[in-house]
């Protein structure tokens, strides 16, 4: 439903729906809450749609569960706008972000209870410590059925934590290994009560099978000045407890590549714990959706050279298809992104390939009204007045729209 605009005019009509203005503050995204009897308190929840969430595909949308939102909310959503929603970008796909701010963190965020540091020391503020299983029990029966039934949810399902958020998240890993397709782990705790999830993780990892999961993880430098990843596994200091606990974990990720596993790592050198999430955040998205992008050199082709011999029903079909294997359900193109495709080649003089991204999208989204209205302004641009006014009259009859009809009774006025 667009007058002929350039990517670039669309990609900037995509950035202001997804960032919408209101009383002069530009909103990130909604509250939204769940009463939890196993917690036994409402819990507030804050949630990021993609600029495409309320289109007339109703089109359903991978969930990232993101842990401490007060300090994670602002730079993820913005980072997956940006990766998969801006100037076309393809990264990784739209996705909803669900980011849960803490009541009491170290309750929610620890499996076990503790009261030692990394160096062993007493720490009272860890008194309330040990509540991570009733915290995985919310987000598994409470929080997650929620989301699904409230929102457009796909069935892949992500989740985020750092510090204390990436221990839940191995707790998770290992304990409750089907709750998500995908792990992002930055700088956990591993040393945790004396390394007892970590010690766990070395009988898990050999023996239970992992098969269709993925995980990232991001290694923060925790080190004294001078101290290397090699030298510091060799020392006893407690405050190189942290960083020690890390790297044995992926010394035993490294050691048990036959469970299925897909993973990889990086050791940020020049990051501190409290900065490394927005980096490692940056690149585990890469390394996940590493499928979900066209080849090098398959845009530049599609919109810059109108000789290239591109059959675009086949290139989107057998990608997303691609995408659907990875990703365990169906996926289709995205409609906004094959009508934006359709428009800019209406406008570019390639109109074999504007008809073949809207008849595709018609294939893929018959009940839409605006898959019509596209292919009735295709019709209208090659003045063939007819079949304009058949797919806008086709348009008409699954949704009134104001636009659609004063297009056709212009056409049919002009007869």
């Amino acid at each position: 439903m667009k007058f002929f605009l350039s990517l670039l005019l669309a990609a900037v009509t995509t950035i202001v729906n997804a960032q919408s203005v209101k009383n002069n503050l530009v909103v990130l995204g909604k509250t939204d809450s769940v009463k939890s009897k196993i917690l036994n308190e409402k819990r507030t929840v804050w949630v990021y749609l993609p600029a495409g969430y309320d289109g007339p595909s109703k089109q359903r949308y991978p969930v990232v569960y993101l842990l401490d939102a007060e300090w994670n909310f602002a730079a993820f959503t913005g980072m997956v706008h940006e990766l998969s929603e801006v100037i076309g970008n393809m990264v990784l796909p739209p996705m909803i972000i669900v980011s849960i701010p803490n009541t009491d963190r170290t309750r929610d965020l620890t499996p076990t209870h503790s009261l030692s540091g990394p160096g062993g020391r007493k720490v009272d503020d860890f008194a309330t410590s040990g509540g991570g299983e009733k915290f995985t029990s919310f987000m598994e029966k409470e929080l997650i059925p929620y989301i699904d039934s409230a929102y457009h949810t796909a069935p892949y399902k992500m989740l985020v934590g750092h510090s204390f958020g990436g221990l839940t998240a191995m707790n998770i890993v290992i304990n409750h290994t089907d709750m998500f397709n995908s792990y992002v782990v930055i700088d956990p705790s591993m040393w945790w009560d004396g390394k007892k999830l970590l010690n766990q993780a070395r009988d898990e990892f050999k023996q239970k099978k992992f098969e269709g999961k993925s995980l990232y993880l991001g290694i923060a430098n925790t080190m004294a000045p001078g101290m290397d990843t090699l030298g510091v596994q060799k020392d006893t200091a407690g405050l190189t407890g942290h960083i020690r606990s890390i790297l044995e974990l992926k010394n035993i990720l490294q050691q048990n590549k036959a469970n299925g596993l897909k993973w990889s790592y990086r050791y940020y050198n020049g990051d501190s714990h409290g900065s490394v999430p927005l980096i490692a955040e940056y690149d585990a998205l890469h390394f996940l959706f590493s499928f979900y992008n066209f080849p090098p050199g398959f845009e530049n082709r599609l919109y810059a050279d109108p000789n290239a011999k591109i059959d675009i029903k086949a290139a989107f079909s057998e990608h997303f298809a691609d995408i659907s294997r990875h990703m365990g359900y169906t996926i289709l193109p995205p409609e906004d992104m094959l009508n934006s495709l359709g428009y800019y080649c209406l406008q570019s003089n390639m109109p074999e390939r504007a008809y073949a991204a809207f008849d595709l999208n018609i294939r893929n989204y018959p009940d839409s009204f605006n898959v019509y209205d596209s292919m009735g302004d295709y019709y209208d641009h090659q003045k063939n007045k007819e079949k304009a006014i058949e797919y806008y009259t086709k348009s008409l009859k699954v949704k009134e729209n104001p636009d659609t009809r004063k297009k056709l009774d212009k056409l049919q006025a002009g007869k």
